[in-house]
């Protein structure tokens, strides 16, 4: 494509060479550029990009765009028949550029994006399995893996992609023949422009509490908060939930998006009423069309109304019937969110991402409103993230859960031991029972064994993934496969 048409829509450059060039590919990463490629060479949180110029241009990249001030430019040795690009914010440069240079594939289809604390991924997955029953072929891009209908294109590393490997995949997926693709849009995706030049279609807000907030995410709440807003001035409808405190703001707020709510306690658009939950499902009446449906979910938990209800307003909006949402509800299974692992033990054993406070105080009351005897929560916290949610979360466990087992999780570069101890700062707060087992192999074969067939053990904070990641190192660790091993003794 040619340079001038790949620039489309950036104002405020400053360039030095050729513009009128054809450009073979456009990356961010100098190992992946071959003979004729752009190269955006971004100081990132942990990689400077600018150190990498070089090597790029030895790769064959013909121009360099950096964002203004970011390096000296008597440093640079750029060819002479190179071009070099100065731009006002190179991540956003680079999300326009990766748009037109895959030309706007979210133009193409109807896109769906979500955005909130939790229940994005849930969320993500009932809005795919409805929009298929229906017969529209949904491609998903978030936290567990990027789809292109049925088929997997890659297990994620993060919640939204980088820009330009975001359109490579809009761009496979409109090939494919997706009429419809939703993603989860993180805070981080939208403060960094990950998204920018999406043509959103609909945008969801499930909720808002305490989370990425640190030195690498967000300064505060509402840097957090003003983050996600974004996402609503990219969107000709949104959906928000109206029993969040923060999320019913956002009508007030996006006063360019035309706003439904849903909800369950205050007055709203979509009404949950008549709800039933058990250990192994939620149902509940809704307005579908012109009558009360009954809805069934085999997700456990109050939570899984309010994703269920942020589907359904995104499905009718989109035209979908009463029986096909009601189907795909009732079938819908989401990897490692209230997932319930099948044992030879007959045990209840519940796989749950939950891990900050506030997702791991919601899955464990909502557990404990219909178990018949102990909740055992087992969970740890994440290394190199938030410490001052630590002893939050052992307080949390204490005062729910009936027994709790703290372990390690992802410790990355700490020392597990120093993790726990800090979670356990917060159980001695409470007079909950507990006990300490750093290898969480080892905790949740002691849940086991201290289970019996009316308790329910939750295992938190690690849900889809596995793997454990020690020192950079990411060690198997699918939770399913340890429930297996542990109880069948392999």
């Amino acid at each position: 494509m040619n340079l001038n048409n790949i620039l489309v829509g950036i104002e405020g450059i400053k360039g030095k060479g050729e513009f009128n060039r054809e450009i073979t590919t456009i990356e961010n990463d100098s190992r992946k550029v071959k003979q004729g490629s752009m190269f955006f060479a971004i100081k990132g949180f942990s990689v400077d990009g600018t150190q990498y110029i070089q090597n790029a241009i030895e790769n064959g990249a013909n121009v360099i765009v950096l964002e203004e001030g970011s390096v000296d430019l008597k440093s640079l040795n750029i060819p002479e028949n190179g071009t070099l690009l100065i731009v006002p914010d190179i991540r956003y440069a680079m999300a326009i550029c990766a748009c037109n240079f895959y030309d706007n594939p979210s133009k193409k289809v109807k896109l769906i994006g979500v955005t909130g604390t939790k229940g994005k991924t849930t969320t993500t997955y009932m809005i795919k399995h409805i929009l298929e029953k229906q017969g529209i072929k949904t491609g998903l891009v978030g936290t567990i893996a990027i789809y292109s209908g049925d088929r997997m294109l890659k297990e994620s590393d993060r919640t939204t992609p980088e820009s330009i490997e975001l359109q490579q995949y809009f761009s496979k997926m409109v090939e494919d023949g997706c009429g419809a693709i939703i993603m989860e849009v993180s805070s981080q995706s939208l403060k960094l422009n990950r998204v920018a030049g999406c043509d959103f279609d609909i945008g969801v807000f499930t909720n808002f509490s305490e989370d990425h907030i640190s030195p690498k995410e967000h300064p505060n709440m509402e840097d957090y908060f003003n983050s996600k807003l974004k996402l609503f001035s990219m969107c000709k409808y949104g959906f928000v939930n109206a029993d969040d405190l923060y999320s019913s703001k956002v009508p007030k707020l996006a006063t360019n998006c035309q706003i439904e709510t849903y909800g369950i306690d205050n007055t709203c658009k979509l009404l949950a009423k008549d709800i039933t939950i058990t250990n192994s499902y939620v149902d509940f009446k809704v307005k579908l069309g012109d009558k009360n449906e009954r809805v069934k979910i085999q997700i456990p938990g109050r939570f899984s109304v309010y994703n269920s209800l942020a589907a359904i307003s995104v499905a009718l909006k989109l035209g979908c019937s009463a029986d096909n949402i009601k189907e795909a509800l009732l079938e819908v299974k989401v990897p490692g969110r209230s997932e319930l692992v099948e044992n030879s033990k007959d045990l209840t054993i519940m796989i749950d991402y939950a891990h900050s406070p506030e997702s791991l105080q919601s899955i464990l009351k909502a557990v404990k409103s219909y178990a018949k005897g102990k909740v055992i929560s087992v969970f740890g916290c994440g290394g190199d993230r938030d410490t001052t949610k630590r002893p939050i979360m052992g307080e949390i466990s204490g005062e729910i859960a009936d027994f709790t087992v703290i372990t390690s999780d992802n410790p990355r570069t700490e020392d597990p031991q120093k993790i726990v101890d800090q979670i356990e700062e917060g159980i001695k707060r409470t007079k909950g029972k507990y006990t300490t087992i750093v290898d969480r192999k080892e905790a949740i074969k002691y849940a086991i064994n201290m289970a019996t067939k009316r308790d329910i053990i939750i295992l938190a904070g690690k849900g889809h993934e596995p793997y454990q990641e020690i020192n950079g190192v990411k060690y198997p660790f699918d939770e399913k496969i340890i429930v297996k091993q542990i109880i069948e003794g392999e």
